[in-house]
């Protein structure tokens, strides 16, 4: 009886422990931006999954003074809109290498549109990169997944 109880928590705690190492090792969840050319913490991302492809948007912002701001250099439907609640990634496709690509990465500091990439850094799972492609030039920031209690 007591061996019983004892296998049991084993294989309660492996598939504890199996869950904390699958879960860590997905794009999906929240995300902390920050700034690659001035180190500034700009915004949490959450990436989900929606009809089977990957879509981002802001949930928070954190950068000083920029709480309630507007997307002022946008055109069309995110013209003078808040920055926070926007989608800043639409249907992006998991590949067979785990990158997901898509055509619709924005920029809302720029209100520009670019085709991105988006994959978990080899060395570390926490931290997600994301390249942001005009034409042959690129961008590529890392982000810090936001471990959540």
């Amino acid at each position: 009886m007591k061996s019983s109880k004892i296998r049991n928590k084993w294989i309660y705690l492996v598939c504890f422990l199996l869950c904390q190492v699958t879960w860590s090792q997905t794009v999906f969840g929240k995300w902390k931006t920050i700034d690659d050319r001035n180190g500034i913490t700009k915004a949490i991302i959450e990436i989900y999954k929606e009809d089977g492809l990957m879509h981002a948007k802001v949930v928070e912002i954190l950068e000083e003074g920029k709480k309630g701001a507007l997307c002022t250099k946008c055109d069309g439907e995110r013209k003078n809109k808040p920055i926070l609640g926007m989608k800043i990634m639409e249907d992006f496709e998991k590949n067979n290498k785990g990158i997901y690509k898509g055509d619709e990465l924005f920029d809302p500091e720029q209100a520009m549109t670019f085709k991105g990439r988006v994959w978990l850094d080899e060395d570390n799972k926490d931290r997600l990169k994301v390249r942001g492609y005009l034409a042959f030039l690129y961008r590529t920031q890392t982000w810090h997944r936001v471990l959540e209690n």
